[in-house]
């Protein structure tokens, strides 16, 4: 009886894994998708009760911060000065379409009022839904409102390894941890709706295949449009990098990290640069120039990727002046030339240090970086002719010369701009579907 009875089960469990093998995977709608790539420019925002110490949000704990009073600065957040409305305000204005924020990173502590853990904002002086507030705000703003949350979760003690240990936990309990992991994203999916869902930390190979299928199918069970980056299936699903997907990864977007990503017209991908260096705020840390904000957004477009641009506010709840002054300016120059980054595919040409290029339609968008003399020359499309050239504000044409293989711009001595000047070539027809190639 013992061995028929385990012939039946070697037989059932076949067939499950049968059943799992064919079940197709659910992928957020094609055009979902595609509108979230219009979108091309947005905040993140990483925040949490370690801004009390100024370190980085998750890796100073039990190194640069003592793992027990980490884990207790939740006791002390009182950010008394947070406003969402003025966060969603300044994402607006700088020209962002939407915002992530960390309801929970690696530190375990959740920004909403979860049942599913004591370790969260209501049990803080603060006791407000962080998350909940800044849902509303984008509302209003007519922004994307976007959740992060983390796969590790170093305060959890069902979670297979526990920073800065690196050696597995021998008490984990990764299917509890997958249950309550599953109920968390309930609660964010049902409560706040959230547009996109940017996971992080999967790089333990504890962290199976098994538990992220079982984790995404829920997610799309719950709502089949969620967008979903490539950080929630296990690192080996796709290739091994962030910056990698690979046609089986569960995922809707590839995502390198402070580096603007490679040109990429295969599938969709977004950069996530800090505004000064540190993730979460730092005091006095230094912040970019605007012409490096400028063209950083530039080159991400250029790309064919969206730009998440993160800053991290301070320990009262505001957001640096000077940052809120930096992505101000960024969205002046976006009033100007946000035709030439929202809504467009990157190309035809190679981004470089000299220049990027998008495109939308019969139209290309040239971002000139820096004077390069008198003239530029770039390749020309073979089979399509230059029309017409024009800075974007349409006050000047430009003139031109065009051969068989090659396109020469006439420019003035100075720029218009000295961040970034954009150049519209008007083709002859609709230049989209042309391959990527190089500017020489």
């Amino acid at each position: 009886m013992k061995k028929h009875t385990t012939v039946l089960a070697l037989i059932f469990m076949g067939m499950s894994c049968l059943v799992f093998a064919q079940t197709p995977i659910i992928r957020t709608d094609k055009k979902v998708v595609e509108g979230f790539m219009d979108q091309r420019f947005g905040m993140f925002i990483h925040w949490g009760p370690v801004s009390l110490r100024g370190t980085e949000i998750g890796w100073s704990r039990a190194t640069s911060v003592a793992a027990d009073e980490y884990d207790n600065l939740y006791k002390e957040f009182n950010p008394v000065l947070f406003d969402a409305d003025k966060w969603a305000k300044t994402a607006k204005d700088a020209g962002m379409k939407y915002l992530t924020i960390t309801s929970k990173h690696h530190d375990g502590f959740c920004l909403w009022p979860t049942a599913y853990s004591d370790y969260n904002i209501m049990n803080s002086p603060y006791k407000k839904d962080i998350v909940g507030e800044l849902a509303k705000a984008c509302k209003k703003y007519d922004l994307k409102f976007c959740i992060y949350f983390t796969v590790a979760d170093w305060h959890d003690p069902d979670w297979a390894v526990l920073y800065p240990a690196t050696t597995p936990n021998k008490s984990a309990n990764m299917g509890r941890f997958v249950s309550r992991m599953k109920n968390e994203l309930k609660e964010l999916i049902q409560n706040y709706k959230p547009y996109m869902l940017w996971f992080d930390a999967n790089w333990d190979k504890e962290w199976t295949r098994e538990y992220s299928s079982d984790v995404y199918n829920e997610i799309k069970r719950l709502d089949p449009n969620v967008i979903i980056n490539n950080r929630l299936d296990t690192k080996d699903a796709s290739g091994g990098s962030h910056k990698v997907m690979l046609p089986t990864t569960l995922a809707d977007f590839a995502t390198p990290e402070q580096e603007v990503g490679a040109m990429n017209m295969d599938y969709p991908w977004e950069s996530c640069i800090t505004i000064c260096q540190q993730w979460a705020w730092k005091p006095n840390d230094k912040m970019k120039a605007l012409k490096e904000c400028i063209q950083t957004l530039a080159s991400t477009a250029g790309g064919n990727g969206n730009l998440l641009f993160n800053v991290g506010p301070m320990l009262d709840g505001r957001i640096e002046e000077r940052q809120v002054n930096r992505l101000k300016e960024m969205g002046d120059w976006l009033n100007k030339n946000g035709e030439s980054i929202y809504g467009t595919k990157g190309g035809p040409y190679k981004p470089d240090s000299l220049m990027a290029a998008t495109r939308k339609g019969n139209k290309i968008y040239l971002h000139l970086f820096k004077s390069q003399g008198a003239e530029i020359s770039i390749v020309a499309i073979p089979g399509v002719k230059l029309k017409k050239a024009y800075f974007l504000d349409g006050a000047t044409s430009l003139i031109f010369k065009s051969k068989a293989d090659k396109i020469a711009i006439s420019l003035p001595a100075e720029l218009p701009d000295g961040n970034d000047t954009v150049v519209v070539l008007e083709m002859s027809k609709n230049v989209e579907s042309v391959p990527v190639m190089s500017f020489k």
